[in-house]
């Protein structure tokens, strides 16, 4: 609709509050920022404060992030688009200017406005935690012995390490707070309840292990919810993958275990044979695979391995798998003073 500039007069199809674009832009500031605006930065892992969030991000991107945030532009005004300049006015202050041009009724305008971004020291939630030694719960892993072995230890330990960096990847909340070796094992204090309880699962189904958890009240959020720290106990069984087992009064390599129970394998003919998970327990280790013996290849024939025994240095026959190529030295077990072929794991 036409009409006259209260301003100036002048005739025009684009009045703005009664005034001609020229008259409404003449002395205005189309953009501003405050003088100053906070950013604040954990200083233990880098991340920045934006909106509730604490991102990994440059400081510079932030300080755009941060300024863009408070800019306000006359109210009549639409944003087309904007840029940013950051420069650096010490290590813990930065200079922003953002140059927007802005949509005025068909008329477009530009506007430029500056403000420091101060960066505060700060310490994010998760970082915390970390700090303050928080945890919702325990993973503790025993044996049916007195004592965890040494190697079994860091092999266990290094698949829950590996689980919660997985986890870590997605979430930054899940962390391992400390281990400790106490009498019969090792305890992890885990950052989060979900986290301990499928660490346990993994690996109840890693080892065919035993599980059992328990939860203990330690007191009440903020809205007053209950809040629970919870144990959960993998007990490890005597057998392991690699070591020679008695089922069913014969002897067999356990060559592999999962959640559904194990695999077995004939010393006397190699037949593979499933074990149910309830009937585990039925197996009596014979042989750790740490212990089995080392014998020399003297030379292999017709399904049969002549090899030299370790105690005796006799060469005697044992029976090979079909298929198998052999070269060295090979694992044996001593069953009743006689000597068998223990077949290398399938990986």
């Amino acid at each position: 609709m036409r009409g006259f500039c209260v301003e100036c007069g002048k005739e025009t199809d684009d009045l703005v509050k009664g005034m001609c674009t020229e008259c409404f832009l003449k002395d205005r500031q189309l953009l501003s920022l405050p003088d100053h605006v906070d950013l604040f930065l954990c200083t233990n892992c880098g991340r920045y404060l934006w909106r509730g969030e604490w991102l990994k991000k440059g400081p510079e991107d932030m300080a755009a992030k941060a300024a863009r945030a408070e800019l306000t532009a006359v109210r009549e005004a639409e944003y087309v688009d904007s840029e940013a300049s950051v420069s650096y006015l010490d290590d813990r202050n930065l200079m922003v200017t953002m140059r927007c041009r802005i949509g005025i009724g068909d008329f477009e305008a530009e506007g430029i406005a500056s403000t420091i971004v101060r960066v505060k020291n700060s310490v994010c939630k998760i970082c915390s935690r970390r700090l303050g030694n928080y945890y919702e719960s325990i993973l503790q892993i025993r044996t049916n012995g007195k004592a965890l072995p040494p190697h079994l230890q860091d092999e266990v330990l290094e698949k829950v390490e590996n689980r919660v960096d997985l986890q870590g990847e997605t979430d930054a909340n899940a962390f391992i707070t400390k281990m400790e070796i106490v009498p019969g094992g090792v305890d992890v204090y885990l950052s989060l309840i979900a986290l301990g309880k499928g660490i346990s699962r993994y690996l109840a189904d890693e080892y065919c292990a035993e599980t059992d958890e328990s939860a203990k009240l330690i007191g009440q959020t903020r809205d007053g919810l209950d809040m629970y720290r919870v144990s959960y106990l993998v007990r490890l069984p005597d057998f392991h993958v690699g070591d020679v087992v008695v089922y069913g009064g014969k002897h067999h390599l356990l060559s592999r275990v999962s959640g559904a129970g194990g695999k077995l394998v004939s010393l006397a003919d190699f037949r593979e044979t499933s074990v149910k998970r309830k009937d585990m327990p039925l197996l009596k280790v014979y042989c750790k695979s740490r212990d089995l013996e080392k014998a020399e290849v003297v030379s292999v024939s017709g399904g049969e391995a002549q090899i030299m025994d370790p105690r005796s240095y006799a060469v005697v026959d044992v029976l090979l798998p079909p298929g198998t190529e052999l070269d060295g030295e090979v694992d044996v077990a001593r069953i009743d003073d006689v000597l068998y072929y223990v077949p290398l794991l399938r990986v």
